[in-house]
Formats: structure tokens, C-alpha cells, sequence
């Protein structure tokens, strides 16, 4: 199979299990669940449930148990856009090629929406199918909250905001913005497989170390198609950071520099995986995919 193919398959996988999450019911409720839908069914990648499934079978961990972590992280995912989207925060209109989900409902609403997606994600990690020994569905939520929280994703979009008012932000201040807010979740991804697989401690810092680099460098290629790429390609604004006077890492580097940093990341990133051979070759492809592609 190529990488492109199972990357649509874990996509599909991913959405036929979030569709029976986030049904709509009867009754005044069924807005917020409407937007939930809105967000976390959007067209999109689904890069980091792949993550988590190509992790998974490393260890040859049940799809079922793999796909409710996948489910997790993308739920998690979903809410961060829409609360990152918002008029407080980056104030964005186009998300993945169509209206936010404060434009296509209401402020109010998508708060709401991305509230209850969040704590979705951990009442599906609490669920006995994600894994029948609990100390492991206890692990994953540990994991989850931390990455997600104000030592990781929150925490890291708090300096986010502060730099738009820093420019004069190095580049060892936007690497720790960019591993709390991008690369936290990113290492859950990579390392949950691990934790639903039981293994070892060596196995899981080889997944470590391969998730630091590739978010670094997913992040670089975020800096370099937003000051390269178009909103047509995208499916969001382009040219924010510059606008908004941020320091990136594109604006510290320069594209040429910011390009080579990425490609020595992609390659530490796939070093870090030798020791499962070929069993991680679509781990190794995905970190070629996240500097080449263009959305």
C-alpha cells in the first residue's frame, strides 16, 4: 500500500468512528452537536490518527483500542482549531477551505462545541474498548491531559499570543512555543501505540525522539506555506504571522535556512526509528509528508 492510500484509509477509519461519536440528538442541544460535527468531521489530513495507528502497529495493537486513541487525538485536535480560530485568538474566517465554526454558527456556539470536544476525547480514552486493563486507559487520559493542557497545547498557544507582541523572540524561545503547542499532541500521537502495546522504555523514547523532530518540522513547513503558500492551497489565511508582526521560525531563519532546518529534522526524525526496521517504514514516509506537502 502507499503512503498516500494508507493515509486516506486511516483517514476513513478515523471519521467512520467519530460519525457514531458525535451524533446529533432530539432536542434544543442538537446546535452544539451540529457544530461538533462541523469541526471534527471537516475535510482534513487526519495526520495525527494516522500517527497513532501506523504507532500501533508497531506492537500489533488491536485496531479497535488503536482507532478509539485515534479518535481521541483528532477530537482533541478538532477543539483546538475552533478555539484557535476564534475573534480572541487568531481571529480566523477560513478553516480547511470553508467558514470557521464561529462564522458558520456563532462565537458562543463554537465555544461550546469545542468544550465538549474536548472532553469527549477523554470519555473515549475511559472507555473498555480503548483497552481493557484500566492503569492503561488511566496512562492514556495522563497523557492526553498533559499534552493538552497548559504544560503542552495550552500553554504553548499562551506564548503564541504573547509573541505576536515579541518580536524580538529567538529561535530557543519559538522552538519551546512550538513543541508545547504543535509538537505536544504530535508526541502523543506517535508514542500512544506504545502505551496501548505495553512496551518498554526504549521503544518509547525511539517514538520520542522521532515526535520532537517532526513537529519541529511540521511546524516549519506551517511557517514556510504561510509566507509561500496561497489560501486556496491551504484552506486558511495565509500571510497572518508576517501580519501580525510574529516572530516564526521563517522569520528568525529566513526560507532557505527554515527549509534546511526542516530536511535535518526529517532525517534525524527517521534515525530515530532503526530500530524497528521496516515495520516503520509509513512512519518514515510521514515524516517526509509533513515538509512536502502543500496544505
Amino acid at each position: 500500500m502507499s503512503f498516500e492510500a494508507a493515509l486516506a484509509e486511516a483517514a476513513q477509519a478515523t471519521d467512520t468512528l467519530l460519525d457514531r461519536l458525535v451524533g446529533v440528538p432530539d432536542g434544543l442541544e442538537a446546535r452544539v452537536f451540529e457544530a461538533m460535527r462541523y469541526a471534527v468531521l471537516a475535510p482534513g489530513k487526519r495526520l495525527r490518527p494516522f500517527l497513532v495507528l501506523a504507532g500501533a502497529q508497531l506492537f500489533s495493537v488491536a485496531q479497535r483500542s488503536a482507532l478509539q486513541a485515534a479518535a481521541a487525538v483528532e477530537l482533541v485536535h478538532a477543539y483546538s482549531l475552533i478555539h484557535d480560530d476564534l475573534p480572541a485568538m487568531d481571529n480566523s474566517d477560513l478553516r480547511r477551505g470553508r467558514p470557521t465554526c464561529h462564522k458558520a454558527f456563532d462565537e458562543a456556539t463554537a465555544i461550546l462545541a469545542g468544550d465538549a470536544l474536548l472532553t469527549l476525547a477523554f470519555e473515549v480514552l475511559a472507555e473498555s474498548d480503548t483497552h481493557g486493563d484500566p492503569a492503561v486507559r488511566c496512562e492514556l487520559v495522563t497523557a492526553l491531559a498533559q499534552a493538552a493542557g497548559a504544560q503542552g497545547m495550552v500553554g504553548g498557544q499562551m506564548i503564541d499570543l504573547i509573541a505576536e507582541h515579541r518580536p524580538d523572540l529567538d529561535i530557543g524561545a519559538i522552538t519551546h512555543l512550538q513543541r508545547m503547542k504543535t509538537g505536544a499532541l504530535i508526541a502523543f500521537s506517535c508514542e500512544a501505540g506504545a502505551v496501548l502495546g505495553k512496551v518498554p522504555h526504549e521503544p518509547r523514547l525511539a517514538l520520542r525522539g522521532y515526535a520532537h523532530d517532526l513537529g519541529l518540522a511540521f511546524q516549519i513547513a506551517d511557517d514556510l506555506l504561510d509566507v509561500q503558500g496561497s489560501a486556496g492551497e491551504t484552506g486558511k489565511p495565509v500571510n497572518q504571522d508576517a501580519a501580525a508582526g510574529k516572530a516564526t521560525f521563517v522569520s528568525i531563519l529566513g526560507v532557505d535556512r527554515a527549509r534546511a532546518q526542516a530536511e535535518l529534522l526529517v532525517g534525524q526524525a527517521i534515525r530515530h526509528l532503526e530500530m524497528f526496521g521496516e515495520k516503520a517504514d509509513f512512519l518514515r514516509l510521514a515524516a517526509r509528508f509533513v515538509i512536502d506537502r502543500r496544505t
